[in-house]
């Protein structure tokens, strides 16, 4: 996807956020049942002002997060939103920001993962009010499925084995992602997770398919196991879907 289009889907689904968030901030988030949506909102907004602060400061922030207990919840947002897209404007993507992704010491690093943040949290806050979920794009989905295989699975389990000690595999073992127009092979083992792109004619122990919406949701956990399509090894299905839970928690 092109950086423009990162950030017209973070600013439509920034605002969506805010607008949900306001019918409702006593109620729970169902995909994170310790938070209200008021906890929600607030951890959006401090999301933002971490990564502004990565950037500005070249590192990770120290004693984060600061105490933001007085601002209301919804003008904490608003400020957050304003700082991060005014800090996007101020550099180029191609500029270099620290980022706990080592491949990518990018600003466009952040202006992704904000896209996809935002929208994930726009869909919790939709849920724990009772408010449709509005369309997610199928080019932001599909780009959300690639971010979470690759940055989150295939990242996390082969950098910090330890969070996944005892939930991989013993042997490898292979799943198809399939969103329709795009679709990616894991192969999940003793190592970690390896990804790549997928073809429907190749041998795998297990599928997983439906829309790029449905997908993308699935593997954030914020829809049923129902909502996507399984065949094949349940057990190799489960494993992966264990995984990812440790990989996006």
């Amino acid at each position: 996807m092109e950086q423009t289009r990162y950030l017209e889907c973070l600013a439509a689904d920034h605002a969506r956020l805010g607008l949900v968030a306001a019918k409702g901030l006593a109620e729970t988030v169902p995909s994170c049942p310790d938070w209200s949506v008021r906890d929600l909102t607030r951890h959006v907004a401090q999301v933002y002002l971490h990564k502004v602060a990565c950037m500005r400061a070249g590192a990770a922030p120290q004693d984060w997060p600061p105490d933001l207990s007085a601002e209301e919840p919804a003008m904490l947002l608003e400020r957050a939103y304003a700082e991060l897209v005014s800090e996007f404007g101020n550099r180029t993507p191609g500029s270099a920001a620290y980022t706990w992704y080592e491949p990518d010491q990018t600003v466009a690093f952040w202006i992704r993962r904000m896209a996809h943040e935002t929208v994930v949290h726009r869909v919790d806050a939709e849920q724990a009010v009772g408010a449709s979920i509005a369309d997610i794009p199928d080019d932001l989905a599909h780009d959300g499925i690639d971010e979470v295989l690759q940055v989150m699975l295939e990242y996390g389990t082969r950098n910090w084995p330890e969070a996944f000690a005892g939930s991989l595999p013993d042997s490898p073992v292979r799943l198809l992602v399939d969103a329709g127009e795009r679709s990616w092979l894991v192969d999940l083992g003793p190592s970690g997770a390896q990804v790549g792109p997928g073809a429907t004619d190749q041998p795998v122990h297990a599928t997983i398919s439906g829309s790029p919406q449905e997908l993308l949701l699935w593997l954030w956990r914020r829809s049923p196991e129902a909502a996507v399509r399984r065949t094949g090894d349940r057990v190799v299905v489960e494993h992966f879907r264990h995984c990812l839970g440790l990989a996006t928690q």
